[in-house]
C-alpha cells in the first residue's frame, strides 16, 4: 500500500503529462498538471507515513479526508487513463489518429462523473438515512410478542463526525418518532477510543423505547486500533466506553441475557461481545451469555459480526435462536441495485437471511462511516423489524 499507491499515481500523472504534450496543450495546462500532481503526491506521502495508531481523533479525521480527497481525484484519473489507453489500443492501425479521439472524450466523461459521485457520497448521501421496514416470521412466537417492533441501528462510528452531532441528532429524532417497543444497537459506536463519545452522549441519551435501548460492542469498541502504553490503559478506555453508554441510559449486554416479559409470555434477548473472524479479536462467549441455547424459549441474539451466525449458529442442530441481529459490513459503503463489493468478503452482508433450522439473521448496513467518509448507495440504515407469529412447523422461506 505504502509503495504501490504512490507509484501508480506517478504512472497515471506521467501518462497524462505525455498526453498533454502530445496534444500540444498550452504551457499553463502542463505546468498546472505538474503542480497539482506534486501537491497530491506530497499529500499522499505524508498521509501514508503518519502513524495511524497514535494521536487523537482530530488527526485521524484530517488524515481520513486527506486520503479520500486523493482517491477522489486519482480513482477517476485512473479510469480516464484506462479509457484513453484502451481506445488507442483498439483503434485500427491503418486509421489515422484524431486530434481529440473519442476514447479521450469518453475517459473525461467517465472520470468527471466518477469524481462527482464520490463527492456526492461524501457530502450528501452519507447523511441521507433510510428507514427499512422488515417483517420477520417466527414459528410459535408467543401471542403477546406478535407485532412486536424492534428498531435496529448499528455502526455509528461517531468519531468520523468529530464533534458535529447534527446527523446523529436527526437520527435519534427519527427513531423516537417511530412506533417501537425496543431499540437495539449492534456495535461499533466509535472508531478507536471512548474519547470520541462524550459530545454525543447527551444526544444519544434522548433515544428511548418502552422496553429500553440495548447495545453490544463491536470490533472498534475495544480500542484495538490505538497503541496504548499498557494493557491497563486500554482496559480503562473500554470501561469508559461502557460508562458513557450507561450514562446514555442504554443497557449493554456483555455476554448477558435479559428477559422480556409481556403477561405470561417471555422472549429472551441475548447479547454477546464481539465474536469476529480474523483479524478481529474474539471477546464474546455465547455459552456464558446463555448456557442452554437449545431450550424451548424464543430468543433474539445481538452479535456484531454476521460471520458469527454463519460460522457458529446457522444449520446447527440443537440450536434455537430465532433471530440474530448484526451489523459490521457497512455494505462496504457502496451498493447499487442490490449489489455490493461486500459480497466478496461476506456472504451475508445486508438484509434478511435464514438457514434450514428456521434460524434467521438480519444484517444492518450501518449508520456511519469508517476509513472512507462516504456512502455511495448503501445509505445509512434504520431498520424497523416487526415480529410476526406463524404456526409451529412453518418452514421459513417456503
Amino acid at each position: 500500500m505504502v509503495t504501490v499507491v504512490p507509484l501508480l499515481g506517478l504512472l497515471i500523472d506521467y501518462y497524462i503529462y505525455v498526453l498533454l504534450k502530445r496534444q500540444k496543450c498550452p504551457r499553463w495546462a502542463v505546468i498546472t498538471h505538474i503542480a497539482l500532481a506534486t501537491v497530491f503526491f506530497m499529500d499522499l506521502f505524508i498521509s501514508l507515513l503518519v502513524p495511524k495508531k497514535v494521536g487523537d481523533n482530530k488527526v485521524i479525521v484530517v488524515l481520513m479526508w486527506s486520503l479520500y480527497t486523493y482517491f477522489c481525484f486519482y480513482g477517476p484519473k485512473l479510469l480516464f487513463v484506462i479509457c484513453d489507453a484502451l481506445g488507442k489500443w483498439l483503434r485500427p492501425k491503418d486509421k489515422p489518429q484524431k486530434k481529440f479521439p473519442l476514447s479521450t472524450l469518453v475517459g473525461i466523461i467517465v472520470a468527471v462523473t466518477t469524481c462527482v459521485i464520490m463527492w456526492w457520497g461524501a457530502l450528501e448521501n452519507r447523511f441521507h438515512y433510510q428507514v427499512r421496514e422488515v417483517t420477520v416470521e417466527i414459528p410459535g412466537l408467543p401471542e403477546a410478542f406478535d407485532g412486536y417492533r424492534i428498531v435496529q441501528i448499528s455502526d455509528m462510528h461517531v468519531g468520523s463526525y468529530d464533534n458535529d452531532t447534527t446527523f446523529v441528532s436527526a437520527v435519534v429524532d427519527k427513531i423516537n418518532s417511530i412506533d417501537r417497543d425496543m431499540v437495539c444497537f449492534t456495535g461499533d459506536i466509535v472508531n478507536r477510543t471512548a474519547d470520541e463519545l462524550p459530545p454525543f452522549v447527551p444526544v444519544l441519551a434522548r433515544l428511548n423505547a418502552p422496553d429500553g435501548v440495548y447495545s453490544v460492542m463491536g470490533n472498534h469498541d475495544y480500542a484495538d486500533y490505538l497503541d496504548f502504553d499498557s494493557a491497563e490503559d486500554q482496559w480503562l478506555d473500554i470501561e469508559w466506553l461502557r460508562h458513557y453508554q450507561k450514562d446514555m441510559g442504554w443497557k449493554m449486554l456483555n455476554n448477558q441475557t435479559d428477559t422480556l416479559v409481556k403477561g405470561n409470555d417471555t422472549l429472551m434477548l441475548i447479547g454477546v461481545e464481539n465474536l469476529g473472524d480474523p483479524p478481529f479479536k474474539v471477546y464474546g462467549d455465547l455459552k456464558k451469555a446463555y448456557p442452554n441455547i437449545g431450550d424451548h424459549y424464543h430468543k433474539i441474539l445481538l452479535s456484531h459480526t454476521p460471520t458469527h451466525w454463519e460460522d457458529s449458529l446457522a444449520n446447527r442442530k440443537g440450536y434455537n435462536i430465532d433471530l440474530t441481529l448484526s451489523g459490521h459490513t457497512h455494505a462496504m459503503q457502496m451498493e447499487a441495485f442490490g449489489i455490493s463489493p461486500a459480497w466478496f468478503r461476506y456472504q451475508k452482508w445486508g438484509g434478511l437471511y435464514h438457514d434450514d433450522q428456521n434460524q434467521q439473521l438480519y444484517v444492518n448496513i450501518g449508520m456511519g462511516t469508517v476509513g472512507m467518509p462516504m456512502r455511495i448507495g448503501a445509505t445509512p440504515e434504520i431498520t424497523v423489524i416487526t415480529l410476526r407469529s406463524v404456526p409451529e412447523g412453518t418452514k421459513i422461506g417456503e
